[in-house]
């Protein structure tokens, strides 16, 4: 997992509610084994029309957007099943992170065990991006894990909850596994103790 700390990085709206994982990637793709590849499938149905060509209306396809790294969403962003391949193509495609009224519970709590920031603030500042992205120029925005803030060219500056754990395993690019492997001598020196006192006592 890759560090994260501070990042800026160009907005691209999606004005919808209630996003879910079937949309973000469709269980057809669901075969691959790997993290990778999915990028190319993220919200494909409505990317693609029947022929997959691309459906020049959709924000993901338009110019302005294909180097978008930040996703803005409306309320309950990633609900439905709890496929962790959402999150996996979201970071495929380039997003480091979302910014939302609100996620489902388990979406959210994938995102950040692989390293996708997602971001809670009121309707009214999500409501403020999706106007400002609109801007012919596009709209960049500062994540900051360090103040767990959103920060606008204006230099408004807004909080978003963040725990202490999560905060830290972004800052550092650990997830779950790369924790437990920085206590590797620990866990072999007490499988060790263990193995020596199996022998003594047979």
């Amino acid at each position: 997992m890759r560090a994260l700390t501070v990042h800026r990085g160009k907005v691209v709206p999606m004005d919808r509610a209630n996003v879910d994982t079937d949309q973000i990637i469709p269980k057809q793709f669901l075969k691959r084994v790997e993290r990778s590849g999915f990028g190319q499938f993220l919200f494909y149905d409505w990317r693609f029309d029947e022929d997959g060509v691309e459906r020049p209306d959709f924000v993901l396809n338009k110019p302005a957007f294909r180097n978008a790294s930040i996703l803005v969403a409306g309320p309950n962003f990633g609900c439905g099943s709890s496929r962790e391949h959402a999150p996996w193509a979201l970071q495929d495609w380039g997003l480091k992170a979302l910014i939302a009224p609100s996620f489902a519970d388990i979406f959210y709590n994938n995102c950040l065990k692989n390293g996708l920031l997602p971001i809670t603030v009121p309707e009214d500042i999500v409501h403020r991006i999706l106007i400002e992205s609109q801007d012919e120029a596009g709209l960049e925005l500062t994540v900051n894990v360090k103040t767990r803030s959103v920060i606008f060219n204006d230099g408004t500056e807004v909080a978003f909850p963040l725990d202490t754990y999560s905060q830290e395993s972004l800052l550092q690019g650990l997830d779950e596994i790369g924790r437990t492997l920085r206590a590797e001598a620990e866990i072999m020196r007490f499988e060790g103790q263990e193995v020596n006192r199996i022998n003594t006592r047979s």
